[in-house]
């Protein structure tokens, strides 16, 4: 089935349901989903802390044809970044030709020379990686930023799927889709792929912040569709081996590979952040002689820098001779004085972010933002241009999606994910973000965004 033959028949079966149904089942739907602990954290809010992330139930389709643009575009996109990261902490060679700056690296906040001349097995930095798209007025796909450190929302699209199973199967019904249900088994297999050698059956064990982290439930539920041990810092001890062993009723049991779910800084408080409660002591130590993989690898955190982001089209063509599949948004790095010229000029038409920013926190959207708010962002810039870049407007594609008891245009994006042990492997699907406030282009859950089923078509 074409898009438009999926399109029509969606609207045909919701034809047949009646607004109050369909809110409904909707309502019906989140209260499952909360039930079941489908949550994230809003720190900011005191009073509300937990929420269920807005649920919409009409599909988002995309056509093999150009899923296989994103496909491509994700992993040639990937392979560059896990390139880059071997020669930041090996030759430099990307440095020393100047195809990027040099500080823009060594000056970094998450470059760690910790790692420098470390080689993580399969030569892979990136295991796990999501890659945020919008999709502009003229309908082409662009990269809006790389998330290489631990990318969540892979939980929301295996439980929206099966939301739409449940609530509303006769959409589904007859419908040749790419399944999203399989995200595990591509998980743990190349995690293992990736464990120090001499393990044939390596235990592989998910690494939480623990229970006030905003993705505690997607750690839950990973490690669950691993059929792995979820640990916390506590559980965990280095031995005078340098191995890792969790503490189990039977006593010390050996740990070969953490997908770890907590920044650089928090991981061992003897390396990093001494103050650090939830990491491991000598967990480095343990890193560095290779008795131990951790997915994602030390020191990827600047990788996705959006200062960095600027450079990816460059980075790709230095190291695999191609151009990007998947371009990037036009990008002003505020760092280079021309940079910070154009967007202090024309800053009422862009969008402002600080480039270690997530969540949708700092960032000033210049055509909807007041002249109070215009002058502390002119501030910022001028005293300190280093921590920020800024973009056009980007004109984001929309979805029909249900308001109140009307069908109405929202803005979306999409985080497709990537996994990568010897090879890498594209989830066929990803995670499409509603801005459900009118004219809205934020769609963080952080932010007040939704999130429905992303369907790509077999």
């Amino acid at each position: 089935m074409s898009r438009g033959d999926v399109t029509q028949a969606i609207r045909d079966r919701l034809g047949g349901l009646s607004i109050a149904e369909f809110r409904r089942r909707v309502t019906e739907a989140e209260a499952e989903l909360s039930d079941l602990g489908v949550t994230f954290t809003i720190y900011s809010d005191k009073d509300a802390i937990d929420r269920v992330l807005p649920f919409d139930a009409i599909p988002r389709v995309i056509p093999s044809d150009e899923w296989q643009i994103v496909e491509a575009g994700v992993r040639q996109r990937v392979t560059a970044l896990n390139l880059l990261l071997h020669d930041i902490y090996h030759e430099q060679s990307i440095l020393a030709d100047r195809v990027i700056p040099a500080d823009l690296v060594l000056a970094n906040a998450n470059y760690r020379p910790q790692v420098q001349h470390f080689n993580p097995p399969c030569g892979t930095y990136v295991h796990v990686c999501g890659i945020d798209i919008v999709r502009d007025r003229a309908g082409v796909f662009r990269v809006l930023e790389d998330n290489a450190r631990t990318p969540s929302g892979i939980s929301y699209v295996i439980s929206n799927r099966h939301t739409m199973m449940r609530a509303f199967p006769e959409l589904l019904e007859q419908m040749a889709l790419r399944p999203v249900g399989d995200y595990g088994h591509h998980l743990i297999t190349a995690l293992r792929e990736v464990a120090p050698a001499g393990k044939s059956d390596p235990q592989v064990a998910l690494l939480s912040p623990g229970t006030y982290n905003s993705a505690f439930f997607e750690h839950v539920f990973l490690a669950r569709e691993m059929g792995v041990p979820l640990v916390e810092g506590r559980d965990l001890v280095v031995g005078d081996d340098d191995r890792v062993y969790m503490r189990t009723t039977g006593g010390l049991a050996r740990v070969s590979v953490l997908y770890r779910r907590l920044d650089d800084d928090f991981l061992d408080p003897k390396a990093f952040r001494p103050d650090s409660m939830i990491g491991v002591p000598g967990l480095m130590r343990a890193y560095r002689t290779g008795k131990v993989t951790l997915a994602n690898a030390v020191g990827t955190g600047v990788a996705d820098d959006k200062a960095m982001y600027a450079y990816m089209p460059r980075i790709i063509r230095y190291y695999l001779d191609q151009d990007p599949i998947l371009p990037n948004v036009e990008t002003h790095v505020c760092r280079d004085p021309d940079g910070l010229r154009f967007t202090l000029d024309h800053l009422e038409d862009l969008v402002v972010k600080p480039v270690g920013g997530s969540g949708g926190y700092g960032i000033v959207i210049g055509p909807r933002a007041s002249a109070a708010e215009l002058a502390a962002c002119r501030a910022q810039l001028q005293a300190d241009p280093g921590n920020f870049i800024s973009q056009p407007c980007v004109d984001l594609s929309v979805t029909p999606t249900l308001i109140g008891d009307k069908v109405e245009p929202r803005h979306i994006d999409f985080r497709p994910f990537a996994i990568t042990g010897k090879t890498t492997w594209v989830l066929p699907g990803g995670l499409t973000r509603v801005a459900l406030q009118r004219g809205s282009l934020v769609v963080n859950s952080s932010q007040g965004g939704g999130s429905k089923d992303t369907w790509v078509l077999a």
